[in-house]
């Protein structure tokens, strides 16, 4: 579990090029991509408490109104490469964030960025809600970005 009172850099986790994660060119298909963010979102939520059971158990689901990657360099076959997550902002209510992953080679080069425009659901009445103030905080601990906004 992490220890949300220390200052911390981005959350990340490390990830090796598989051959099954290339397209024909031999670099990696556009689609990868957004699985790592959506894995590493994840294993964060999950790591900080904030677990599919909880959710589940507060009707609680992650929407995403965008998600948009930019590619900037070509991933290959057997690179290893780290996957950070940031908040670049959040309401006051954190019933809607926008989170930012980098996609770094271990030599620190910038493949990608992903741009995420989310909220939190009711599961049941299929509508934005605002998270209880227990899953708040945490959720709210979130490494922040440098230019994070609250809004």
């Amino acid at each position: 579990m992490i220890n949300l009172n220390e200052k911390m850099g981005p959350y990340f986790k490390s990830i090796t090029i598989r051959w099954s994660d290339l397209d024909p060119n031999f670099h990696v298909r556009h689609s990868v991509y957004y699985d790592w963010g959506a894995y590493v979102r994840m294993c964060y939520l999950t790591e900080t408490g904030l677990t599919p059971q909880l959710l589940l158990k507060n009707n609680l689901g992650p929407i995403l109104f965008r998600e948009e990657a930019i590619f900037k360099k070509e991933i290959h076959f057997n690179d290893n490469i780290q996957v950070t997550l940031q908040m670049r902002s959040a309401t006051a209510s954190g019933d809607r964030w926008n989170l930012l992953h980098e996609l770094k080679h271990d030599n620190g080069t910038l493949h990608a960025i992903i741009n995420i425009d989310g909220a939190w659901m009711d599961t049941k009445t299929r509508k934005l809600t605002t998270p209880p103030e227990n899953f708040l905080q945490q959720f709210l601990a979130m490494p922040k970005a440098e230019n994070f906004m609250l809004l």
